[in-house]
C-alpha cells in the first residue's frame, strides 16, 4: 500500500493541469508598483527618515496592495547582520574601480548601508581571507570582482547564505553579475582600427583566467578574423592587467619584424605601459603605431596624442550592482541575474586614419 500511495502522489504532482503555486511578492515587485527604486522600498521598510513623504506613502500603498511581507528568513538575517556591505576588488590601483565604487556607495548610503573595501591584489588566497572575514563580521551582503573564475567560485561556496553580487568579472558559478559587454567593446576597437587602414593589429591582453581578459581577447580575435587582417599568434601578448605587463609586451611587439602598425590594449593600466614603451622606443603615435585602449580614463585626453578608448559606464555599473545586491539583501530569491551594459568607443588622435586609407576616402 505504501508503494501505491507513493505512486499516486507522484501522479498528482506531475499533472500538468494543476496550477502552479502563486509566487509571493518581492521587494522588487513593490518597487515596480510604487514606481520607485528597491533602495527606496528598503528605506521605508527600515523606517529611515530620509525618504520623501509622498514616496513613502506610495511604497506603503504598494505593500498593502500586493500583500507584501518580508520573509522571515530575510528578517532574521537582517537582525543578525550589520548595516554594512563588503566590497572586494582585485586591484585598488586600477582607476576603473574608482567610479564603480562611487556608484555602489551612492545606492548603499541612500539605503542606510556602509561599505568596507578590501583589496585582494589579484591574490586568490587574500581574496578568500577577506570573504571569510566578511561572513565572520555578519555583513549584510558582498560585492565581489573576482580574482579568478575558478578559484573565486570555490571560495564563494563557503559563504553560506550571505547575498553576493559579482561585478566586472564573471564566475563559474550560479551568481548575480553586473558588467559590460567586453567582447563587443574589443570588436569595436579592432573594427575601428581596420576601418582606418591598419592591417597588422596586435593585442596586449589581460589574464585568460578572468572573464574580462578572456572575453576581450576573444572579441579581438573574432574581429581580426572577420576583417582578414595580417599576422598570427606572435601579435598577442597575455599577462596581468597592469602597467608593467603593458610596457614589457609593447616592447616585445615593437621588436618584431615587421612590427605591428596598431595595438589594442585591453585595460587602462596596460595602455599606460604600452604608451610608455612606445615613447621610450622613439616611436610616434599614430604615425608609427596606432593604439586603442579599453577604459576611458580622465588622463586619456591629456597625453601627447589623446588616446582612443573603449569607454565603460563604470558609475552605472556600480549603481546597478548595488541595486541588485539590495534586492537580494531584502529577500529577493529569484534565479541569478546578469545585467550587461554596453560600451562606447571614444575616438581621438591615437587611431587616426593612415594616410593611404585617408587618401582613398578622399578620392
Amino acid at each position: 500500500m505504501g508503494a501505491q500511495g507513493k505512486g499516486q502522489t507522484a501522479a498528482v504532482e506531475d499533472n500538468p493541469s494543476r496550477p502552479p503555486a502563486p509566487r509571493p511578492p518581492t521587494v522588487t515587485d513593490v518597487a515596480r508598483v510604487a514606481g520607485v527604486s528597491t533602495a527606496t522600498v528598503s528605506r521605508v521598510l527600515n523606517d529611515i527618515p530620509t525618504v520623501d513623504a509622498k514616496l513613502a506613502r506610495r511604497v506603503r500603498t504598494a505593500i498593502t496592495k500586493l500583500g507584501y511581507e518580508p520573509s522571515r528568513v530575510a528578517r532574521s538575517l537582517r537582525v543578525k547582520r550589520s548595516r554594512v556591505w563588503a566590497l572586494v576588488i582585485p586591484e585598488l590601483r586600477n582607476p576603473f574601480f574608482t567610479d564603480m565604487i562611487s556608484g555602489v556607495e551612492e545606492v548603499a548610503r541612500a539605503a542606510g548601508f556602509m561599505l568596507f573595501l578590501c583589496n585582494a591584489d589579484s591574490d586568490v588566497d587574500k581574496e578568500a581571507s577577506y570573504l571569510r572575514l566578511a561572513v565572520a563580521e555578519h555583513v549584510a551582503g558582498i560585492i565581489l570582482s573576482p580574482a579568478s573564475q575558478a578559484a573565486s567560485a570555490r571560495a564563494l561556496g563557503t559563504l553560506g547564505t550571505t547575498p553576493v553580487v559579482t561585478v566586472d568579472r564573471r564566475l563559474d558559478a550560479p551568481v548575480d553579475w553586473v558588467g559590460v559587454n567586453n567582447r563587443q567593446g574589443a570588436e569595436m576597437a579592432v573594427h575601428h582600427l581596420a576601418d582606418n587602414g591598419y592591417r597588422r593589429i596586435a593585442c596586449i591582453s589581460g589574464p585568460g583566467d578572468t572573464s574580462t581578459g578572456a572575453a576581450r581577447l576573444a572579441g579581438y580575435r573574432r574581429a581580426r578574423g572577420a576583417r582578414g587582417t595580417d599576422g598570427g599568434p606572435d601579435l598577442v601578448r597575455v599577462g596581468d592587467f597592469d602597467e608593467n605587463h603593458g610596457f614589457r609586451a609593447m616592447g616585445q611587439l615593437l621588436r618584431l619584424r615587421p612590427p605591428p602598425d596598431a595595438v589594442f590594449a585591453t585595460n587602462n593600466l596596460i595602455s599606460l605601459g604600452a604608451l610608455r614603451a612606445i615613447d621610450e622606443a622613439g616611436a610616434r603615435v599614430p604615425e608609427d603605431i596606432a593604439i586603442v585602449g579599453f577604459d576611458d580614463m580622465p588622463w586619456t585626453s591629456l597625453v601627447k596624442t589623446p588616446l582612443t578608448a573603449v569607454a565603460q559606464p563604470t558609475y552605472d555599473i556600480g549603481r546597478e550592482t548595488a541595486r541588485l545586491l539590495m534586492s537580494r539583501v531584502e529577500g529577493d530569491a529569484a534565479p541569478p541575474r546578469e545585467i550587461m551594459l554596453s560600451p562606447t568607443l571614444v575616438v581621438r588622435g591615437s587611431s587616426s586614419a593612415r594616410r593611404s586609407a585617408l587618401s582613398q576616402r578622399q578620392r
